[in-house]
């Protein structure tokens, strides 16, 4: 299966609390997909910390996506624009784009992002923001599902994704840096339980 519905990027040093109560507010309040990016940690501690993201997600029914081309003993990653190519032989491969250039060089990755949809705090600077009509023609051209990522912090936001043809919204900020992320998850989350993407091409799929 593919992401869809909300799915939480991490980022411990901007999180109001342990990274890990913070991933287990936004299950609680409807995430079943979570990005694991921190980077900068040595491979031993990142696996430590997969292995807890994942206990929370297991018992939710939700699934961890590691970024970078090494699982840490899982079977699913997100990778960059710039590689690896081909992707890795993994269960679940999804990949970061924001041009159609990007979308066309897509092998057997199985769902994109693409940024950045708003300006975001997370990357300031970065763009220019493609807005929700520049991520619909991007969404026409792309070859698998796609989630729209960038500064997206409110259900209206998620609705004018959705409308484009997103299957689904990455966040960061708005859950990481949240007083109550079971709340704001809960907020972001209904907005999939009444509309359905308009080009919902995509069957869901098992990898």
């Amino acid at each position: 299966m593919t992401p869809r519905g909300v799915v939480l990027l991490t980022d411990r040093l901007v999180a109001r609390g342990d990274l890990v109560d913070v991933v287990a507010g936004a299950v609680r309040g409807g995430v079943r997909w979570v990005v694991l990016r921190e980077k900068d940690l040595p491979r031993a501690e990142r696996a430590a910390l997969a292995v807890d993201l994942r206990a929370v997600l297991t018992q939710a029914g939700g699934t961890l996506i590691v970024a970078g081309p090494d699982p840490l003993d899982g079977d699913a990653v997100h990778l960059p624009a710039a590689g690896p190519y081909p992707p890795p032989a993994v269960g679940l491969v999804g990949r970061s784009c924001h041009a159609a250039a990007e979308l066309a060089r897509l092998g057997t990755e199985d769902y994109v992002t693409l940024s950045p949809v708003w300006p975001t705090r997370s990357k300031p600077g970065y763009g220019p923001p493609l807005r929700p009509d520049g991520l619909r023609d991007l969404i026409r051209r792309s070859p698998v599902p796609v989630l729209a990522l960038g500064g997206i912090e409110t259900p209206e936001q998620v609705t004018a994704c959705v409308d484009a043809g997103a299957v689904g919204v990455a966040v960061l900020g708005a859950v990481m840096r949240a007083a109550d992320p079971t709340a704001v998850a809960a907020t972001l989350t209904s907005v999939f339980a009444t509309r359905t993407p308009i080009s919902d091409a995509w069957p869901e799929e098992t990898t």
